[in-house]
């Protein structure tokens, strides 16, 4: 039994020492794994972006990644340490042995071992939120530059909100979040036995956690000051009318936050002395008193605002409103805004002003974006796994002449191929590309109401020449794709035969020696790895989709939601994306978006559709938060802009909304009128298919009244608040050196200039233009109504909105079959744009007359049942009975149902409307029978 008790023994003993090793072992490799992962993935990701060459910008972002990671690791990992080792030391020195469990005496190296995991544990999620959070502000703050302009509070430089402010909340928020979770694993710890009460060391580690928490605390307190400037929030109940700091926060938060500082410092003292003293019921009079103060901060506050303030405010806020009102300003660049006086509709149209705005005439756009995609997709794909993604406006010269056109690129979308088609070698090395753009007029159609195209087919014709076609980059969803295969790429169709095309930049990762084996682990594809049909000439197209691209090599821009591709002069496509610098530290400025207030169009990005090159060119240079990032990213911006690519640049929508948006209000400089909101501005509603929606910004070619040359403007019409009338409009100027200056004309407030909603809705109640939409609609057809256009033409106004017409065929297109044209009082609807201006320079110059323009069929005498007056004969006629009792019912329920018609036409029901016509059409008949 003694030897078998030995040999089992002596098995128990291997076995442990085998499991040890074993153990050991696979920990080491799991690190390795982890380890040799990430480095897998800097690698790969390394190589991508030096294929581009901004593998400086990769080295830069992970340079700053690994030295906060490697302080947080440190940081993290030393205070576990030393709070889970005095813990230990603690416990050994107050029980005896045989009160505790015998592992905290025997195997030291095994206890040390695992008080060392679990720091390095924590070290590890210490470094993940720190480089993860910290990379940005700390390359910020190693390299900002200074805006020159100073807050009117405590005269620091915006810089000092922008970057400063940001890292030294991140650094003490992250240490405060460290120190309460250390203070509840110390509590835990010492309050076993009330190990507090009766241990020096206890009391030693519990005070010196809750001292550096009182010190971290005091720090975020005297910051607050700082933040009050950025916020309008006074007290958890109530917000300022000043988006800043405001008399409150002068009167009553300062002066809180600064005694919060001391009481957060003189309670971690408070508590320290209390341990030390034994005195421990005591060590809840400081947190008592925090909380405390506090709770009377808030109340005073809220005191204050509801008493002091609110009965007196606009002269308790005055100069907190005029800083709001200044820096608002300047942070929106609403300062140098040109404001000039619009005579509003003069009597000035004729034709002399249609032919010195020719250009502009011209260029009204008749087509709609929205149902022009559809129109694209059914008419210029030829092949289902080709799509349009979107259409945009844009301008060009065209045989000499500037024309605003509409434009889409013909993408590939490989999903839509047949199932059979859905091969490896298709998806990757075969269909690669999508072909050609399709271009059209903005302001032509032909007779079935379809847009006159300038570019279309394959492959692409036209009067611009696409000399490049093929599409590699664009808005879609695209695979990865590998080129210069021993497979020849799909190229377009040509009637039964399909073309090829072989890819010959050099943009691509070669796959030769080492990388074919990393990007086929990182694809996750073997046959990658083996297929003969790769070489060392091969490519791999990483990241096609144009928003991922950008987003992957500069992920601190924020980017516009709609590129655009143009046509370069050499035939080459190109997209253009808008890159914001977005930040929430101007000091006084409201924001726009979250805690947002700060919008910059800082560069513009090029991606080349063939070969995926990338581009950042800067337009703003003098903006300290975009120099920052060049100080930080040397190699990432380009200043020197080709001429045919800035003859493309379009003043993005997105910004310019915004700063619409706030000039609705900042544009009163009278402190008491803002105040007020007196004069608040808000953008106008317009009918669009069939419900009433905010209007957006609006791209025309039009001439400026002190300019000779049309140019491309986006624009954007106010209305005053809660009325429909047009009080002023906002543009901006996207050609060339005057690229970015924004204007304003403002309407005369003693006259009624007609806004877009009004139009709309005299659209709607107008009895010619309403009955053949409703005939339209008896049909089963849906009227759209595009958009509505507002064009100033000199000092005047004119309205253009398109009616489309869509059968309820599900493979039927929308079709342009009628303009409506408004000036003034008058209002035409006719087949084309053309027709409807001629029809308004008769009305305007009394050569016709708007009886003229009356529908034929029942008038509103004959609905109501007047009787006409009769013709003069030789012969006497018997005059009329007066009506009986059943013709005076009869001529009520007439004139109801054709109060039900004109409502159904103001509201826009037009199918609602066709039906009641109807009904009064068959009375009618009924009765004539």
């Amino acid at each position: 039994m003694d030897f078998k008790g030995n040999i089992n023994l002596n098995q128990m003993k291997k076995l442990q020492k085998l499991g040890s090793w074993t153990g050991a072992i696979i920990g080491i490799l799991f690190l390795l794994f982890i380890l040799g992962t990430i480095a897998f993935q800097w690698i790969t990701e390394y190589i991508w972006m030096d294929s581009l060459e901004f593998g400086t910008v990769f080295t830069t972002i992970l340079g700053s990644k690994l030295a906060l990671g490697a302080g947080g690791f440190f940081i993290f990992g030393f205070v576990t340490w030393l709070t889970l080792f005095w813990v230990r030391r603690t416990y050994l020195s107050h029980f005896d042995p045989q009160q505790l469990p015998a592992f905290f005496y025997q195997k030291k190296m095994v206890m040390n071992g695992a008080i060392l995991a679990v720091a390095v544990f924590i070290g590890l999620l210490g470094s993940v939120i720190v480089q993860g959070v910290g990379w940005e502000p700390l390359l910020k703050i190693l390299n900002y530059e200074t805006f020159g302009e100073s807050d009117p509070i405590f005269n620091r430089d915006i810089s000092f909100y922008m970057f400063v402010l940001p890292f030294l909340e991140m650094i003490i928020n992250i240490l405060l979040g460290l120190g309460f979770f250390m203070l509840v694993v110390v509590v835990v710890a010492y309050s076993v036995f009330n190990i507090y009460r009766m241990n020096r060391s206890a009391q030693v580690h519990l005070g010196l956690t809750i001292a550096i928490i009182g010190v971290l605390l005091a720090c975020t307190h005297l910051l607050s000051p700082f933040q009050a400037l950025l916020s309008n929030q006074v007290n958890i109940f109530q917000e300022s009318v000043v988006h800043g700091l405001s008399y409150t926060d002068r009167i009553i938060n300062i002066p809180v936050s600064y005694i919060l500082a001391a009481v957060a410092i003189i309670g971690a003292i408070w508590v320290i002395l209390a341990l030390r003293k034994g005195n421990f019921n005591s060590m809840l009079i400081p947190i008592v008193a925090y909380v405390a103060v506090m709770i009377l901060g808030q109340g005073a506050s809220a005191l204050v605002q509801n008493y002091l303030v609110e009965p007196n405010e606009f002269q308790r806020e005055q100069p907190y409103l005029e800083h709001n009102l200044n820096y608002t300003r300047q942070a929106y660049e609403l300062e140098n805004i040109d404001v000039s006086e619009h005579p509003g509709n003069q009597d000035s149209l004729d034709e002399d002003m249609i032919e010195n705005n020719e250009l502009t005439i011209n260029n009204v756009r008749i087509n709609d974006a929205r149902p022009l995609l559809d129109v694209y997709n059914q008419l210029q794909t030829f092949r289902t796994y080709y799509e349009f993604n979107d259409i945009d406006v844009d301008r060009y010269e065209i045989d000499g002449e500037y024309q605003q056109v509409f434009l889409g690129a013909r993408e590939l979308n490989t999903a839509d191929l047949p199932e059979q088609a859905q091969t490896w070698v298709n998806r990757t090395l075969r269909y690669t590309h999508g072909y050609g753009v399709a271009m059209s007029q903005v302001n032509e159609i032909t007779s079935q109401g379809q847009p006159e195209y300038i570019v279309k087919n394959l492959p692409p014709v036209g009067e611009v020449d696409v000399e490049r076609p093929q599409i590699y980059f664009g808005e879609l969803d695209y695979p990865n794709v590998i080129v210069n295969s021993d497979v020849d790429e799909f190229d377009y169709p040509s009637g039964d035969e399909n073309m090829n095309n072989r890819y010959e930049a050099d943009k691509g990762i070669q796959l030769s020696g080492w990388n074919r084996l990393l990007f086929s682990a990182n694809e996750g594809s073997f046959r990658m790895l083996v297929s003969d049909q790769l070489s060392n000439e091969s490519q791999l197209l990483d990241t096609r989709n144009i928003v991922d691209r950008i987003n992957r090599i500069a992920p601190f821009f924020e980017y516009d939601e709609d590129p655009y591709i143009f046509v370069r002069d050499d035939g080459s496509l190109a997209w253009m994306m808008d890159a914001y610098l977005v930040e929430k530290g101007y000091p006084y400025a409201e924001k726009f978006q979250d805690n947002k207030n700060y919008i910059k169009n800082a560069a513009k990005v090029m991606i080349d559709a063939y070969t995926g090159e990338v581009t950042f060119f800067v337009t703003e240079p003098d903006d300290p938060l975009l120099q920052t990032y060049q100080n930080i990213f040397p190699d990432l911006f380009t200043t020197e802009i080709p001429e045919d690519v800035e003859s493309h640049f379009r003043y993005p929508e997105r910004l310019f909304k915004i700063q619409a948006n706030k000039y609705g209000t900042y544009h009163m400089t009278n402190l008491e009128i803002f105040y007020n909101r007196e004069d608040r501005w808000e953008f106008p509603t317009e009918h669009y298919f069939n419900e009433d929606i905010e209007m957006e910004p609006y791209y025309v070619t039009m001439k400026l009244p002190e300019y000779e040359e049309e140019e491309f403007i986006l624009m954007m019409p106010y209305t005053p608040r809660n009325r429909q009338n047009m009080i002023a409009w906002i543009g901006v100027r996207n050609d060339g050196e005057h690229y970015g200056e924004k204007f304003v004309y403002r309407f005369p407030k003693q006259e009624n200039v007609y806004g877009p909603q009004q139009i709309e809705n005299r659209i709607n109640q107008d009895s010619v233009i309403s009955q053949e939409l409703n005939l339209w609609s008896q049909g089963g057809s849906q009227v759209i109504r595009g958009n509505l256009l507002s064009i100033p033409i000199n000092d005047t106004m004119l309205y253009v909105e398109p009616i489309y017409i869509e059968s309820s065929n599900e493979t039927s297109l929308p079709e342009v079959k009628q303009v409506v044209v408004a000036y003034q009082d008058y209002i035409v609807m006719e087949a084309t744009f053309d027709e409807a201006l001629n029809r308004i320079l008769e009305l305007a110059g009394g050569e016709i007359d708007e009886s003229d323009l009356q529908p034929e069929g029942p008038s509103l005498e004959d609905i109501e049942g007047e009787p006409e007056e009769p013709a003069e004969t030789d012969e006497e006629e018997t005059p009329p009975p007066v009506p009986s009792g059943d013709s005076d019912q009869l001529l009520h329920e007439f004139s109801e149902l054709f109060g039900d018609y004109q409502d159904a036409l103001s509201n826009g029901n037009w199918e609602e409307a066709a039906e009641i016509m109807s009904e009064i059409e068959e009375r009618l008949e009924q009765e004539n029978q």
